[in-house]
């Protein structure tokens, strides 16, 4: 679920439509493909064979190739990526404050792009806690699935102790997390932690919005977001609109195919 008004940061990066990446040479594009798939993080992916250019001209490259017959790929510049995508309550006219009521991160391995963990919880909201038929029809939280769950500031503490379970709180191990737009970490966790009276953790401060991480490969900007981005590279789309966990599994699925042919994620967003 997306907060209602439209963010500035993401508007302006409808402008990217109207740009198409110039052509890179075939050759740069085959020897950055033969980087060895046990390849190790140097500099946290600065490695032969992956430059800014390769990020930037994949939409030129044969974007149709199969995946499946490219085994191996750049590495990438973090060691984890976090996938995270809230759901949270909602109604029409939209209702304040929003309240996440659903909690899911997926931990992908950089080097692989597979999924190595899970953090899913629902979250009980404590403003409005009866759910809205709208909010049950959109995201398919039914109101059994809150009631009694942990609130925010639980999950919360939960996350934490999962992010040290993980080693992901080890400063040796750069992860970032990973989102669909710059809803989530930009304005819904920091809007609801503000109202609650709760702290954001640093590691929520810095995300790659996968839009802006497409636009960038392909030189369209993703109207309609997993719809269209799932559509551009001739993926099915998995699970259910609107749900928390299947938008994770779909965000994991499209940046393992980006990687796949050659992208290399940065981060695209920052909270001050």
């Amino acid at each position: 679920v997306r907060g209602a008004h439209v963010n500035a940061a993401e508007t302006s990066m409808h402008l990217l439509a109207h740009i198409r990446p110039s052509r890179l040479h075939t050759q740069l594009f085959k020897r950055s493909l033969k980087a060895p798939s046990s390849a190790t993080f140097s500099s946290f992916g600065a490695s032969k064979g992956s430059g800014p250019m390769l990020n930037r001209k994949l939409g030129c490259q044969g974007f149709g190739a199969s995946v499946a017959a490219m085994t191996s790929f750049p590495p990438q510049r973090y060691h984890y990526f976090l996938v995270l995508d809230f759901e949270a309550t909602c109604d029409k006219p939209q209702i304040h404050p929003q309240e996440i009521i659903e909690f899911p991160i997926l931990k992908l391995n950089g080097r692989t792009m597979e999924i190595e963990s899970t953090f899913h919880t629902y979250v009980q909201p404590v403003v409005h806690p009866q759910l809205t038929p709208f909010c049950t029809e959109l995201t398919g939280i039914i109101q059994d699935m809150v009631d009694g769950q942990p609130t925010l500031s639980q999950v919360l503490e939960r996350v934490d102790e999962w992010m040290a379970k993980e080693g992901l709180l080890d400063p040796s191990v750069k992860s970032i997390f990973v989102t669909c737009g710059d809803w989530d970490l930009k304005l819904m966790l920091p809007g609801q932690c503000e109202y609650l009276g709760l702290q954001v953790a640093d590691y929520f401060k810095q995300w790659i919005n996968l839009k802006k991480a497409y636009s960038f490969a392909i030189g369209t900007w993703p109207k309609n977001g997993l719809l269209d981005m799932n559509k551009g590279m001739s993926l099915q789309h998995i699970g259910r609109p609107h749900s928390g966990i299947d938008d994770c599994r779909n965000i994991a699925n499209i940046m393992k195919t980006l990687a796949h042919r050659g992208f290399i994620f940065k981060q695209t967003s920052r909270r001050i």
